[in-house]
């Protein structure tokens, strides 16, 4: 079974979406969500499946990015997923867990990625852009803002959208069913990398 840690920063909807997706029921275990929040919707929903909760920051009660790794290998975590979480992952842990750490992203990279491309700041700015279509980026995790290798895509057709709103809306859907998706094909160890790109085995 995959030992899964989530990081997040908000609502938690692709938390939820993990934990309720039917096909990973048996193949995965959340076993720690981590967030740079002390409150968030996204620790409500663990709370409601009984996974550890803890807090990156500074203070008591908080881990410190300097203490986050020693952390991290306590729950030996075969995949770290990064599901709205807004702030840089410290170097030492993408070079541990190379490979292993993934984010969703809520466009189609590499167009509308990088600091602070973000939730409706991303949105907006494909709005304002007149794309016509927009989607969902899972990718690996490095050292650079959404840069790593792109694992998978989905495209949703946005172009009769009258607000960055309605795209957010959109992209959510997509969100929640590309996602769940990628994490069932690491626990079926269906995906590759070769020739410098990301495979994923049928």
């Amino acid at each position: 079974m995959l030992r899964l840690a989530v990081f997040v920063s908000g609502r938690g909807s692709n938390l939820k979406a993990i934990l309720e997706h039917s096909e990973l029921e048996n193949l995965i275990k959340v076993v720690v969500v981590f967030s740079d929040k002390v409150e968030c919707g996204a620790f409500e929903i663990a709370r409601k499946y009984g996974i550890e909760t803890k807090v990156i920051g500074k203070g008591d009660n908080k881990i410190s990015n300097e203490n986050l790794l020693d952390v991290l290998r306590n729950y030996n975590l075969d995949l770290i997923v990064l599901a709205g979480y807004l702030k840089l992952v410290p170097v030492e842990l993408v070079r541990e867990y190379e490979n292993r750490i993934i984010n969703i992203h809520p466009a189609l990279l590499p167009s509308f990625g990088g600091k602070g491309m973000y939730g409706m700041n991303v949105h907006t700015a494909v709005f304002n852009s007149s794309a016509k279509v927009s989607g969902a980026t899972v990718h690996f995790v490095n050292a650079e803002y959404d840069k790593g290798k792109i694992i998978a895509q989905r495209c949703v057709d946005i172009s009769d959208v009258k607000s960055a709103e309605e795209i957010a809306e959109r992209v959510l859907k997509i969100e929640h069913q590309i996602l769940p998706e990628v994490i069932k094909a690491f626990a079926e160890k269906r995906i590759l990398v070769q020739d410098n790109r990301v495979i994923i085995k049928s």
